[in-house]
């Protein structure tokens, strides 16, 4: 699993958040990281110098293998606040997405027997 981050001019993307982000998406992707083939990650400060709370955005791509890609998006007051929300919200969309995969499979195989 390829994972890709991105941030604005109003973010440093200095290798520590690079390292920090990937660590957190790989972690909370285990589970399910057979099936995703890359994660790009985009982080946004929407008000740059002015102070205002929910202002970090964060954006997640997943890329799951034969599917089309899944984006979630989470606004927070700090960065990392915005990156685990948004991995917990990706996680929850890429299961949910598997388990309905799994489903049609078994409710198809079902119905081949009768």
């Amino acid at each position: 699993m390829q994972i890709q981050v991105n941030t604005d001019h109003n973010i440093e993307g200095h290798e520590s958040l690079t390292i920090h982000v990937s660590a957190v998406v790989k972690s909370a992707l285990a589970r399910v990281s057979s099936h995703v083939t890359r994660v790009e990650v985009h982080l946004s400060d929407e008000n740059g110098a002015k102070s205002r709370k929910d202002a970090k955005r964060c954006v997640m791509e997943a890329r799951l293998e034969k599917r089309q890609p899944l984006a979630v998006t989470c606004h927070a007051e700090t960065v990392h606040q915005a990156v685990q929300g948004t991995v917990e919200k990706l996680i929850r969309m890429i299961e949910s997405v598997l388990d309905r995969q799994h489903d049609h499979a078994l409710h198809s195989s079902d119905l081949s027997k009768l």
